[in-house]
């Protein structure tokens, strides 16, 4: 028992060690462990989605491409930090946000990779978001790139330096909600099915809210020490749960909602998420996630609720 406490106590130190080394640095990225990098999101510049690299001994794996001009400024400090080569990108899902910009990484030598949901999403769903995006500033040169390696549940990337673990936990966020888990540095990326800053977008047409909170509570349970959300600040393993918390105050409210015959906009101003922080404090961005909830459930609701919520 005292090994296991020891070990824990060790493992919670060192990530608010790792944590603490990060908050101190000025600049958008930060080395969270030897050889994993986070890079913050740049509102101001559009590049509103957190992304990352791991550097393996011979290669260098990148977790979300962001939008092309995203893609740009992470290959810009992707290259402050390490001369190997880019051999994979990995999308957490297929958000434009987060994908966007993969095609600036194949050109850079790289694969993406991604589940096999989120390839079929990528396909369904992309071509018409980036024709609708085609001519916004910073989109010049890029191109729509699907994943090229999909995997059904997990793939391993493993070259005896590093284990980095791609799992798929969708649908959640999306159908093909993926993350990565480095197992030694015990470090996870989310993706989007994890924010740390008020609210989470949480209309996606295949999103699956019950499922989202599956998946959170499976991420909760595993080894994690630092969490590199889709967007907001690094986190914890109590970030997985103030995430799960805030969605599942949404859900419980509407389903309740729903079975007294409450309109969605008698729910926004009902529920009460203020005590979910950071995820509560925009009240603008809760009135959307209530009103994306209220869609989805009183879709899958008994007819006999659906007839009273009109």
């Amino acid at each position: 028992m005292r090994r296991v406490a020891c070990g824990a106590t060790f493992g919670l130190l060192l990530a608010v060690a790792f944590l603490r080394t990060a908050s101190s640095q000025s600049s958008l990225t930060q080395e969270v462990a030897p050889g994993v990098y986070w890079r913050a999101a740049e509102p101001d510049k559009r590049i509103i989605a957190n992304s990352g690299w791991v550097v393996f001994r011979d290669w260098v794996v990148v977790v979300d491409a962001n939008f092309p001009w995203g893609a740009r400024a992470i290959l810009d400090d992707l290259r402050r930090t390490t001369n190997k080569p880019i051999r994979y990108v990995f999308a957490t899902h297929y958000h434009s946000d987060h994908s966007f910009g993969n095609s600036l990484f194949v050109d850079a030598g790289a694969a993406v990779v991604a589940s096999e949901d989120c390839l079929a999403e990528s396909r369904e769903k992309n071509p018409e978001a980036w024709a609708k995006s085609a001519g916004e500033p910073g989109m010049a040169g890029a191109r729509l790139e699907h994943p090229q390696i999909a995997f059904r549940d997990r793939l391993v990337i493993d070259d005896g330096s590093r284990r980095l673990e791609l799992i798929k936990v969708g649908p959640g966020h999306t159908r093909g909600d993926a993350v990565a888990y480095l197992t030694k540095e015990k470090i996870l990326f989310t993706g989007d099915l994890c924010v740390n800053r008020p609210g989470n977008f949480m209309g996606d047409q295949d999103a699956d809210p019950d499922n989202w909170l599956r998946a959170l509570d499976a991420l909760a349970l595993m080894d994690v020490g630092v969490v590199i959300p889709g967007h907001g600040a690094l986190g914890t393993k109590e970030t997985l749960r103030g995430q799960r918390a805030y969605l599942a105050g949404i859900i419980d409210g509407v389903r309740s909602g729903l079975k007294r015959g409450a309109t969605a906009e008698q729910l926004e101003t009902q529920i009460d998420l203020s005590r979910h922080n950071p995820w509560g404090q925009d009240a603008s961005r809760n009135r959307v996630s209530i009103q994306a909830i209220y869609a989805k459930l009183s879709r899958s609701a008994p007819v006999g609720e659906r007839r009273e919520s009109r």
